[in-house]
C-alpha cells in the first residue's frame, strides 16, 4: 500500500515522531493509523528499556499557579542532554504536562503520571512514547503541589529552577511580596519554613557538629553544649525561610519584610525544585 505524505503528516502531528519514523510505522502497519501509533509506542518502550540505566540530569522545571491563585504545581521532566532540553518540542511537551497538572491538581507524582494525557494515553504512557520519538531517557522526577489562600509561582530564567510560595493573604500587595519571597527561596534554598519545621535528625546532627567544633577549638567540654546551641540558633537563622535575612534588605528578616509589606502577611508553605 502506498503511504501518502498526508498520512505521514497526520501521524507526525499525533505523535511528534520524525517523518521517517512515521513513514516506517505506517508502512509496517499497512497504512493503519492506530496500529502505526502503537508501533511507535512500542518503539518507545524498547528504547526506555535500553536506556533505563542512563543518567537523565538535564531537562526543564516549571511552576504555575491556578487562575484563581489558590493552588500551584511544580514539576521537573528530565532528559539526558542539553540539546533535547533546549528543543522547542520538548519544552512544549513539558508545558502540556504542567497544564494537565494545573487543571487536575493531583496530590502525588504517581497520581500525575496516571492522569489522561489524551484520549488514549496516560501521562506516563505518553512519556514512554516520547522516549521513542526523542531517543533519550525521560523521567518525570519531581512534582509538588501547594494549596492555600494565595500561591505565587516563580520560574528562574532557563527553567532549571522554580519555586512555589503559599501565603495566608491575597491581593496585589501580597502577590508582589510573595514574588520576592519566591525569588528568595530560589536563591537561598531554605530547608524549612521556621525552626519548628526542621527535622530532629538535622537538629541533633548540627548540635553534635557544634560540640565537636567547640572541642577542636580548645573550648572546655562543659561549655561545648552551650556553644553548640548558639551555633544551632545561627543555623536556624541562615537556613529557615522566615528567619533568613531578606536578600533585598538584609537588615530585615523575611518574616519582618512580609509583615512590613502587609500586617500579618506570612508564608504558610513553599516548594523548590532544581535540576542537580
Amino acid at each position: 500500500m502506498a503511504i501518502t505524505a498526508a498520512q505521514v503528516n497526520e501521524l507526525r502531528k499525533k505523535t511528534g515522531a520524525g517523518m521517517m519514523d512515521c513513514k516506517k510505522a505506517l508502512v509496517e502497519a499497512d497504512g493503519d493509523m492506530e496500529q502505526a501509533i502503537d508501533i511507535l509506542r512500542k518503539k518507545g518502550q524498547k528504547i526506555a528499556a535500553k536506556r533505563g540505566d542512563n543518567e537523565a540530569k538535564e531537562g526543564l522545571v516549571f511552576a504555575e499557579a491556578t487562575a484563581d491563585g489558590k493552588a500551584g504545581v511544580l514539576l521537573a521532566l528530565n532528559c539526558e542532554t542539553d540539546f533535547v532540553a533546549k528543543n522547542d518540542d520538548f519544552r512544549a511537551f513539558v508545558e502540556s504536562i504542567v497544564k494537565i497538572a494545573v487543571e487536575n491538581l493531583p496530590a502525588s507524582i504517581e497520581e500525575l503520571k496516571g492522569l489522561k494525557y489524551d484520549e488514549k494515553l496516560t501521562i506516563d504512557e505518553k512519556i514512554v512514547e516520547q522516549i521513542g520519538v526523542i531517543g533519550e531517557k525521560l523521567d518525570l522526577s519531581k512534582y509538588e503541589v501547594v494549596r492555600t489562600e494565595n500561591v505565587v509561582a516563580y520560574n528562574h530564567p532557563g527553567n532549571q529552577l522554580a519555586t512555589l510560595v503559599g501565603l495566608n493573604k491575597s491581593g496585589d500587595t501580597a502577590a508582589d511580596a510573595g514574588k520576592q519571597v519566591a525569588m528568595q527561596v530560589a536563591a537561598m534554598n531554605p530547608i524549612a519554613l521556621n525552626k519548628d519545621g526542621v527535622d530532629e535528625n538535622t537538629i541533633q546532627r548540627e548540635i553534635e557538629v557544634g560540640k565537636e567544633l567547640a572541642i577542636q577549638e580548645g573550648k572546655p567540654a562543659d561549655m561545648a553544649e552551650k556553644i553548640a546551641q548558639g551555633r544551632l540558633a545561627k543555623f536556624f537563622k541562615e537556613n529557615t525561610l522566615l528567619s533568613q535575612p531578606f536578600v533585598r534588605d538584609n537588615k530585615l528578616t523575611v518574616e519582618q519584610f512580609l509583615n512590613q509589606s502587609e500586617s500579618g502577611l506570612t508564608v504558610t508553605d513553599f516548594k523548590r525544585v532544581a535540576l542537580s
